[in-house]
């Protein structure tokens, strides 16, 4: 078997070790394909299940974070807005659709804070037929600066049409925040009350954000709301096998059970499912921001194993069926001639064939294993603005022999993490692949503030969820540094929103008009000499862009007037 990639681990409900050390862990094997074919490679996104052989469900034991972390099936904006990689706003009820309608568990929407007091308005406009999305404030990608705060992980829209200098090379990064400018979104609100007869939502909201003043009251609550972040992790390298291990809970009794993996795919599209059979938003403003991304369904792989004092081992290169297009429904299809068979990283391609012939590969071992990880040494760290890099000498899954199952890493402000504050730290995704005990092991925390001061804590854990002791230390972040933001520097930070009207206008005068001649070209390249520098500074302080607004609104008249 060819070498594993970053290894991805599953927090379980319960952690199965017994006072003989006796542990069960089912691994799920996948391999991740990429695509050259389609308009935008989007890494697939993931979710596994368990369920009992007559379908009761028994547990969720690993979802993609953009999805149980990040919330991107329950966020402000309608499911069928225009989209690209790290998009902002729109729900993606299509993800997982055969999940989501076996899970169990229902939750409130999240919309925009502009959507009406009385929810009620947003179902009954529009003939009762569905929610009208305009009075629900559903339709609006801009919002003002005292509804949107900054963007810790979602990017800032981009526009395949703009000219170079609007936009970066399309960012495929997924689960980890790389964006290259920032980005303002409004977080939402929960939906104050569901009509009669409407359903409420079946996927969690997200749980990375902090409340500042400009967001609703209930952004701190959302966290609350989401019982699938324990088992989110980052979505598994296109191109790398990836192993997906889950410690079975011990009060789950041995005996046969079903795992299954739903596959989505966003931008797979084919002659029956594309932007003409399940066309984008109409009448949106800023349609030019994003592409269709609606096309083939989600797939899903069936695999029936046993949990027993054995090592058991099934495979399958047949998916079992596919989702909803539109996730409506729970409904399972049968395979047919509508899913692309022949294009890599599409279709039933998603997933390419391993080196053993399969797909998707479950493997159900026992374990005898009472023995810790030693303690992460050594600790040393690098920082950025917005990140910390730990580097340490590596345990072993035994003590210092082997190689860790995983580490678990959290984070808070203004108090150690220890024992008694594990639960309330923040927890990291990282990425990095783990090394064997006795190497250097390094772990990036991403996303963080600059300037500011983060206990960090660390322990490692092994296949039977031995853990280490936790490794407390301390990093203060750098101090921001000047860079490039959107192209509308000053405007965007003036307004909030790189979408707000104004500075669209402004964005579209400059394209239309100052490139278009030689003191208009020199005028740009001035303004791109100093205007990041005004707008790291002016970003900070309501004040400065109250006084930025109103330096910019003579202008904005003018340019509103022209015909261009």
């Amino acid at each position: 078997m060819r070498a594993l990639g970053a290894v991805l681990v599953l927090l379980p409900a319960v952690a199965l070790a017994d006072g003989n050390g006796v542990c069960h862990t089912v691994t799920i094997g996948l391999l991740p394909q990429a695509s050259t074919a389609l308009p935008l490679d989007e890494p697939p996104q993931i979710v596994a299940w368990v369920e009992k052989p007559d379908g009761t469900y028994v547990d969720t034991i690993y979802i993609t974070a953009q999805t149980g972390r990040f919330g991107m099936g329950n966020r402000p904006g309608r499911y069928d807005y225009m989209s690209a990689p790290m998009w902002p706003y729109g729900r993606r009820i299509t993800t997982f659709p055969v999940w989501a309608h076996r899970h169990g568990k229902t939750f409130d929407v999240v919309e925009f804070q502009s959507s009406p007091a009385d929810p009620r308005d947003c179902f009954t406009m529009g003939g009762g037929s569905g929610p009208d999305y305009a009075a629900c404030g559903e339709n609006d990608l801009s919002h003002q600066f005292e509804q949107s705060s900054p963007e810790r992980h979602y990017c800032q829209p981009l526009c395949k049409g703009c000219t170079p200098r609007d936009t970066q090379k399309w960012n495929t990064a997924v689960d980890t925040m790389t964006c290259a400018t920032a980005a303002f979104s409004d977080k939402g609100k929960f939906t104050q009350a569901i009509p009669a007869g409407e359903p409420e939502t079946l996927y969690p909201p997200r749980t990375d954000v902090s409340r500042t003043n400009n967001d609703s009251p209930d952004v701190p609550t959302y966290k609350q709301h989401n019982p699938f972040d324990a088992v989110s992790q980052a979505t598994p390298h296109e191109g790398e096998e990836a192993g997906l291990s889950w410690a079975v809970p011990q009060a789950l009794p041995a005996g046969d059970y079903v795992m299954w993996i739903e596959v989505s795919k966003a931008f797979d599209m084919n002659g029956t499912y594309n932007e003409t059979t399940y066309p984008p938003a109409p009448n949106i403003i800023y349609a030019e921001y994003g592409i269709p991304y609606l096309g083939q369904p989600s797939l899903v792989y069936k695999l029936p194993f046993t949990i027993d004092l054995a090592d058991h081992t099934v495979g399958t290169v047949q998916y079992a069926g596919y989702g909803d297009p539109l996730g409506k429904t729970g409904t399972l299809h049968a395979p047919d001639a509508t899913i692309t068979t022949n294009t890599p990283g599409s279709g039933d391609s998603r997933l390419q064939i391993m080196t053993d012939g399969n797909r998707v590969r479950v493997n159900s071992h026992v374990e005898l294993d009472s023995t810790p990880p030693s303690d992460p040494a050594g600790m040393t760290t690098a920082v950025t603005s917005s990140s910390v890099q730990l580097a340490f000498t590596a345990p072993g899954d035994d003590g210092a022999t082997g190689t860790v199952q995983r580490y678990d890493v959290r984070y808070l402000v203004g108090e150690p993490v220890t024992d008694a504050s594990w639960d309330r730290a923040v927890p990291v995704l990282t990425t990095d692949p783990i090394v064997a005990g006795g190497q250097t092991q390094q772990l990036t925390i991403a996303g963080l503030l600059p300037s500011t001061t983060y206990d960090i804590g660390i322990r490692a854990a092994d296949n039977c969820f031995n853990t280490s002791a936790i490794v407390s230390l301390q990093a203060t972040t750098a101090a921001q540094q000047s860079a490039a933001v959107d192209a509308c520097f000053v405007a965007t930070a003036a307004y909030g929103s790189v979408m707000a009207n104004d500075v669209a206008m402004l964005r579209h005068f400059r394209d239309s008009v100052l490139q278009r001649t030689a003191i208009g070209e020199l005028a740009v390249e001035a303004y791109y000499t100093f205007g990041p520098a005004a707008a790291n500074v002016i970003g900070q302080s309501e004040l400065l862009r109250e006084t930025a607004r109103d330096a910019l609104r003579p202008v904005v008249t003018v340019v509103r007037r022209m015909a261009f």
